[in-house]
C-alpha cells in the first residue's frame, strides 16, 4: 500500500465564488425589472393643482382613464366588480386611505359614484391625485 497522496483526500471547502456570481446576476435582474412593476396598469393625465405633496401611507388606489375604464390599485376591474374588489382591499387595509385617480376628460359621474361608494364602504380618508403645476 502506497502513501496517501493529495488525490486522494477528501475535498472539505466549498467554491463560493459562482454561487456569488449568480447572485449578483440575479441582484442586476431585480434592480433592471423592478421599476416595470411599479408602472399604473392605465395611464391617465391628471388634473393640474397646486397642494401639498401627498403622505406616505398605505392606500387604495382607484384609476378611472378617460374612456372609464377602471382599476383598483393593479386590477383592472368592471363596474359591477368594483364594489366587492373596493370592500375587500378596505378590509385589508389599516389606515383606509383612498386616492382617485380620474383623468382630466373623465366623466365627473363615474368619478363621484367612485367617490360615494369609497365612502360607503368606510374609507376614512380620500383624496384625489393631480399633477404639481408649475
Amino acid at each position: 500500500m502506497g502513501a496517501a497522496g493529495p488525490a486522494d483526500e477528501p475535498i472539505t471547502a466549498i467554491n463560493v465564488t459562482p454561487l456569488v456570481d449568480v447572485c449578483l446576476v440575479l441582484v442586476i435582474i431585480f434592480m433592471v425589472t423592478a421599476p416595470l412593476f411599479s408602472q399604473p396598469v392605465m395611464t391617465v393625465e391628471l388634473p393640474r393643482a397646486t397642494t401639498d405633496e401627498g403622505e406616505s401611507t398605505e392606500n387604495i388606489t382607484i384609476t378611472i382613464d378617460q374612456d372609464e375604464n377602471l382599476a383598483v390599485n393593479a386590477k383592472e376591474v368592471t363596474l359591477e366588480e368594483l364594489k366587492p374588489e373596493l370592500k375587500i382591499k378596505l378590509a385589508e387595509s389599516a389606515e383606509k386611505y383612498v386616492i382617485i385617480r380620474a383623468d382630466v376628460l373623465t366623466n365627473h359621474g363615474i368619478v363621484l359614484n367612485a367617490l360615494d361608494l369609497a365612502k360607503e364602504l368606510g374609507a376614512k380618508k380620500l383624496v384625489f391625485a393631480t399633477e404639481h403645476k408649475d
